[in-house]
C-alpha cells in the first residue's frame, strides 16, 4: 500500500532528510513532502502543514519600515505596566484639580502657613493648631507627591521601552546630579536668610530640564512619547514650586489662577500621551477635510478663551481660598457674563462640528460626540452654579469638568490625523 508521508522539518539539514527518505522507502511510502519554517517567536504554522497547506521553502522578506504591520496600533515594546501607569497618571492629574479646588473652596489655602513645611516647626499639620484646614491643604500636597511619582514611573518605563537601559541610566545620573545641586543651593542660600527651599527646588527643576534635552537629543524613535513624559514630570515639579509661591504670596489670585491653568494643561498632556501610546508613531496624515480641521482648531481657541475668563471670574469671586483674603479689582458679576459668551460660542461650534462629522461619517465623529456631551454638561453646570449663587460643590465640579472638557478636546484633535501605515 502506497500512502503519502508529510514530513515536518524545521530548518532541516540535508542529512536528516536523507535518513527520512531511506526509512520511507524501506516502508514502501511513495510520497514525501518537506516543509521548512523559519524559527520565530510567534506561533508556528503547524496546523496548516497538517491540513495539507503548502508552505514554500523560502522566507518572506523582512519589513523595511519600522511601522510596517502596525497599521496605527500600539507597538509591542510598550507593555501593560506602562499603559496602566499612564492611565493612573492621567487620573491623578484630574484628582489633584479636585483636591486643589477643595483647598480653595473650603478656605484652606493657608491651612499650611509655610512651604514646603506646613508650619515653621513641622512638615505635617498640627490638628490642634490648624484644624481641618491644615489637613485639607496637606492632603493636596501629599497628592502632589503621588502625581510626581506616577510621572516619574511613566517616564522611566517610556525611556526603557524606546532606548533601553542606556537612556534610563543617563536620566538617573542627571537626577543624582540634580539632588547634589539642590543640596548645595540650600546650603549656600540658607545662611543668608534667602528662600533656601525655593533655590533647591529650582536646581532640581533645572536638572530635569537639562536631562530632558539630553534624552530627546539621544532618542531616535518615539520622541513624541519621550517629550510628553518629560513635560509631565517637569510640569509637576514646576507646579509644586508655583503652589509654594501661592502660599508665600498670601494666595495672589494671578498665581493661584496660573496654578490651576497649569494643572489643566498637564491633564491635556497626559491625555495626549495616552492617545499617542496606542499609535505606532508613524508619520500622520489628516483624515478630515482641511476646512473641518481649521474649524476644530478655531473651536480650541474658543475653549482657551472660555477657560481664561473662567479663571479670572473664579479669582474675582467669593472663593479666595481663605476667609481673611478679600478679592478686589475685577467685578465678578461682569466677568461671569463675559465668561459665558465664549462658552456659548464654544458649545455652538462643537455642536456644528459634531453634526457635520456624523453626516459625513468622518473618522473622529465618536470623539466629537464625547466632546459635545462634555461641553454641554459643563455649560449646564456653569449656568446652575451662577443661578444658585456659586455654591462650593458646584464650583468644584465645574473646575474638574473644565479639565475633562479640555482633555476631551485634546483627544478629539489628535484623532483628526492618523498614522499613514
Amino acid at each position: 500500500m502506497w500512502v503519502p508521508l508529510v514530513g515536518l522539518i524545521t530548518d532541516a539539514f540535508f542529512a536528516p532528510k536523507l535518513l527520512v527518505m531511506h526509512l520511507a522507502l524501506s516502508a514502501g511510502i511513495a510520497t514525501i513532502r518537506f516543509y521548512r519554517f523559519p524559527l520565530t517567536n510567534g506561533p508556528r504554522p503547524y496546523a496548516r502543514a497538517r491540513a495539507g497547506g503548502h508552505m514554500p521553502d523560502t522566507a518572506a522578506p523582512a519589513a523595511t519600515s519600522p511601522y510596517e504591520g502596525h497599521r496605527g496600533r500600539r507597538p509591542s515594546a510598550f507593555g501593560q505596566p506602562l499603559r496602566v501607569l499612564a492611565w493612573l497618571s492621567f487620573i491623578a492629574e484630574v484628582i489633584i484639580i479636585g483636591t486643589g479646588g477643595a483647598v480653595r473652596l473650603t478656605g484652606s489655602g493657608l491651612g499650611c502657613s509655610e512651604w514646603p513645611l506646613c508650619t515653621p516647626e513641622s512638615l505635617v499639620p498640627i490638628y490642634e493648631v490648624q484644624g481641618i484646614h491644615g489637613l485639607i491643604e496637606f492632603g493636596n500636597r501629599t497628592m502632589t507627591g503621588v502625581v510626581g511619582l506616577l510621572a516619574l514611573a511613566v517616564l522611566l518605563l517610556t525611556l526603557h521601552a524606546i532606548g533601553g537601559r542606556r537612556l534610563v541610566m543617563r536620566a538617573v545620573w542627571f537626577a543624582v546630579g540634580g539632588v547634589v545641586a539642590a543640596v548645595v543651593a540650600y546650603l549656600v542660600t540658607d545662611p543668608f536668610g534667602l528662600p533656601a527651599f525655593g533655590f533647591a527646588s529650582g536646581a532640581l527643576l533645572l536638572a530635569v530640564l537639562v536631562a530632558a534635552v539630553d534624552s530627546l537629543r539621544l532618542t531616535t524613535r518615539r520622541r513624541d512619547l519621550s517629550a510628553l513624559a518629560w513635560i509631565v514630570l517637569a510640569g509637576v515639579m514646576a507646579q509644586a514650586v508655583v503652589g509654594g509661591l501661592a502660599v508665600l504670596s498670601d494666595l495672589n489670585p494671578f498665581i493661584v489662577g496660573f496654578h490651576y491653568t497649569s494643572s489643566l494643561l498637564l491633564v491635556c498632556v497626559t491625555a495626549a500621551y495616552l492617545v499617542r501610546l496606542r499609535e505606532s508613531g508613524a508619520p500622520r496624515e489628516r483624515v478630515v477635510p482641511k476646512w473641518f480641521a481649521i474649524g476644530s482648531h478655531v473651536t480650541g481657541l474658543a475653549l482657551a478663551v472660555t477657560i481664561f475668563f473662567g479663571v479670572l471670574t473664579t479669582g474675582s469671586g467669593p472663593h479666595s481660598g481663605d476667609a481673611n483674603v478679600v478679592r478686589d479689582g475685577f467685578d465678578a458679576t461682569i466677568l461671569a457674563h463675559v465668561h459665558s459668551w465664549p462658552g456659548y460660542v464654544l458649545a455652538a461650534l462643537v455642536a456644528v462640528l459634531t453634526v457635520v462629522a456624523w453626516v459625513q461619517r468622518l473618522a473622529p465623529r465618536r470623539w466629537f460626540l464625547v466632546l459635545v456631551l462634555a461641553i454641554l454638561v459643563q455649560v449646564g453646570v456653569g449656568i446652575w452654579q451662577a443661578r444658585e449663587g456659586l455654591p462650593e460643590l458646584l464650583v468644584g465640579i465645574h473646575m474638574v469638568l473644565a479639565s475633562l472638557s479640555a482633555a476631551a478636546y485634546t483627544v478629539t484633535v489628535l484623532h483628526l490625523k492618523r498614522p499613514v501605515v
